[in-house]
């Protein structure tokens, strides 16, 4: 069962993380903001506004996931539809660095609440994904803390000690989603 402390951990780390995050961000210039890597593959090859759009989109997904997990015994977080936010990856640069932090924090506060009304057993509770397996609502939980800790490193231009550990190879989301952006430009999605 979870315990009181690994909460208060998980919390700590989610303030932590997101904070270096927040001072990463906040320091880039505006040109740096919009730079893209040249060698890069994947989600590394998104701009900063890109990053942290998808860091919004992400933690509203990982939320619904955890309400999935909360309502039902061990859900498929397929059957959970992907959470839009205001501010999508694709129109993330023509947003501000500030602009998208406002939405993170926005993000952030929900989570602490959906948390913060949970009771220890249901931190303890399942769900099931076809890219990541049968985690507890506390390990779903982490992946906030992970994800911002990956997306700061990204955001660098340096390689993260955090890669997520993917059923199988980790999807290209980015062209996952240049796709599917030019599917609904002509009426296919």
């Amino acid at each position: 069962m979870a315990t009181r402390e690994q909460v208060d951990e998980l919390l700590e780390k989610m303030a932590a993380e997101r904070a270096n995050l927040i001072r990463v961000a906040e320091g880039l210039s505006p040109e740096d903001a919009l730079r893209v890597p040249v060698d890069a593959e994947g989600e590394e090859q998104w701009t900063a506004l890109e990053q942290l759009a998808h860091l919004c989109e992400m933690e509203r997904t990982y939320d619904a996931w955890v309400r999935a997990a909360l309502r039902e015994e061990n859900p498929d977080l397929s059957m959970v539809p992907w959470q839009t936010v205001p501010i999508p990856v694709e129109e993330a640069n023509r947003h501000t660095v500030a602009d998208l932090l406002r939405q993170l924090e926005l993000e952030r506060q929900y989570t602490l609440g959906l948390i913060d009304g949970m009771r220890l057993e249901d931190f303890d509770r399942v769900a099931t994904s076809p890219m990541f397996g049968t985690l507890t609502v506390l390990q779903w939980l982490r992946s906030f803390y992970r994800h911002d800790r990956q997306h700061t490193a990204q955001i660098l231009g340096r390689q993260s000690d955090y890669q997520p550990k993917f059923k199988g190879r980790e999807p290209n989301q980015r062209k996952a989603r240049l796709e599917l952006v030019a599917r609904r430009r002509q009426g296919l999605a």
